[in-house]
């Protein structure tokens, strides 16, 4: 496992394993990164017709000039990897399961769920969603999805997802087992759309700096801002800080639509340009919830896309400060073109730009060429004075270096503890599956509450995940156990605190040690 901070791996350890039986609720990300689509359905009867269809759309639509003598006779895979990484084909099977990504087409019944020991442990129930209705609570085992047996069963996790998940207005039947029943009980539940903020966790730091985390840029996060500010607001809130780290995107007009809160009237947030794309800007419109306010914005290197157009224009309109480390660097925008059979080429377009004219998309080039190509570019376009990879802002005199978001104080890698041991056990999910199995009830929920600020995972669990992790059969050195220890007792903390709290509790928890949030308070007294 590639060592990153604890932030982003608790983040990688805490989702990448909990399955989200209803959480897909209803994002419609039609431009997600940007995306479009062409209404036009392009005929192709063979795999040949097929390769001189998509010469003719590059050539009419890519968003850069193009040789077409270096894409002639290769397959379609080799000369899409010679634009860029985010042109790709679709196969018919690929191509309907992104359309009905972007279509929003995710409902289900409002639960977490997480394979524990070969069963499905309910982790999170949506309050007012079609499972919590119907009596389904957290830690409910699921025996059975309609007439199979999930339980015992050491069944994929694509497939445990697709057992329950499903088309709104259709029923599921799930055999679920509560706790300390000794008896199985039949669920039947209607698959709905239930309505999820945006927001993963919105409270006081302290007296007057308010948190707001958004992972995601979705249909509502606008108006899910514009909510979560009003009420942190009510408690005294005059400095806000925004946390997109580990956010990859959406909707862009999601995006210009929170920027439309924070920025003061006709100023630019982003552009949109291709060389068969006309420029189109995006203006605020003024009278947003936060114009006024001291501002911090925290981005990290899985901030991507969406994220990167509202960090930027807040750095290149002076309107807050970029605390973090330099964001991904996607900032291509793509647009769909449908064949018949079904397949579709993402093709992409044109280009974002930040107010100042920066692009956000790094170099996708391999090596030493990316870089010189990279000079030529800017040196040729005006943009540089001097054959070096540097940019300067002309408004805030900052120096600039490749693509994405430089942050204007950088936070760097926090890798203290982890090392093979910590690594194994994090690979192996022994820490969730050691919450979820043991600790979870151990601690109750309004204990937690209470004593979030203040509580820790005691030596009597630690010691009790030792033997965990022997009865697993799991070798790890002693001495790099030692090592990880005070890691591994806060990442246990904070995935209680997920479990018991769910993604605010997570985050409150978090953001205890949390150096980037500590450099934002810092910053904002």
């Amino acid at each position: 496992m590639k060592k990153n901070t604890q932030y982003n791996l608790l983040i990688a350890l805490t989702y990448s394993v909990t399955l989200i039986g209803g959480m897909f609720l209803g994002y419609k990300f039609l431009k997600d990164q940007g995306y479009s689509f062409q209404k036009t359905t392009y005929v192709a009867d063979n795999n040949a017709q097929k390769v001189d269809e998509i010469l003719h759309i590059i050539n009419r639509n890519y968003v850069d000039e193009v040789n077409p003598d270096s894409l002639n006779n290769l397959p379609i895979d080799s000369l899409l990897h010679k634009l860029d990484p985010h042109s790709v084909y679709l196969p018919p099977a690929k191509a309907s399961e992104f359309a009905e990504t972007l279509s929003g087409n995710f409902e289900g019944i409002g639960i977490e769920y997480y394979i524990l020991n070969d069963s499905l442990l309910v982790t999170n129930v949506i309050k007012d969603g079609p499972a919590f209705l119907a009596g389904i609570r957290q830690g409910d085992r699921i025996l059975k999805v309609d007439t199979i047996f999930v339980s015992g069963k050491a069944l994929p996790r694509d497939q445990m997802i697709g057992k329950i998940k499903g088309r709104k207005g259709t029923a599921v039947k799930l055999t679920i087992m509560h706790p300390g029943n000794a008896q199985a009980t039949v669920f039947t539940v209607k698959r709905d759309r239930v309505r999820v903020s945006s927001i993963d966790a919105s409270y006081m730091l302290n007296n007057d700096v308010g948190y707001l985390r958004i992972s995601k840029f979705g249909a509502d996060t606008d108006s899910d801002f514009v909510e979560s500010i009003r009420g942190l607001k009510a408690v005294g809130m005059k400095k806000l800080v925004l946390d997109l780290r580990d956010n990859g995107g959406g909707y862009l007009t999601a995006a210009t639509g929170l920027a439309n809160q924070i920025l003061e009237e006709n100023k630019l947030i982003v552009y949109t340009e291709g060389k068969h794309e006309p420029r189109t800007d995006y203006v605020a419109t003024g009278g947003g919830e936060f114009e006024d306010g001291k501002l911090v914005v925290l981005i990290n290197e899985n901030t991507a896309s969406a994220s990167e157009i509202l960090a930027g224009a807040v750095q290149d309109l002076n309107r807050g400060l970029i605390i973090g480390r330099r964001s991904f660097g996607k900032g291509l925008v793509q647009e769909q073109f449908p064949f018949v059979d079904g397949s579709a080429l993402n093709l992409t377009i044109a280009r974002y730009y930040t107010p100042s004219g920066r692009s956000i998309q790094k170099s996708y080039k391999d090596g030493y060429k990316a870089y010189q190509d990279e000079i030529e570019n800017r040196f040729n376009d005006g943009e540089l004075t001097s054959k070096r990879l540097v940019k300067k802002d002309s408004v805030k005199g900052r120096t600039y270096v490749g693509g994405g978001i430089q942050p204007d104080i950088y936070v760097k890698m926090d890798t203290v503890g982890y090392n093979k041991c910590y690594n194994i056990l994090a690979s192996k999910r022994v820490l969730l599956d050691f919450v979820y199995d043991v600790l979870a009830s151990r601690y109750s929920t309004p204990f937690i509450e209470q004593n979030l600020a203040t509580f820790n995972v005691s030596e009597v669990d630690y010691r009790d995940l030792v033997k965990y992790i022997q009865n697993r059969n799991i070798v790890v050195d002693q001495r790099q156990l030692a090592s990880a220890k005070p890691l591994i007792l806060n990442d246990m903390k904070v995935l209680l605190c997920k479990y018991h709290l769910g993604d605010a509790g997570y985050y409150k928890a978090l953001n205890l040690s949390d150096a980037m949030v500590k450099q934002a308070l810092t910053s904002l007294q």
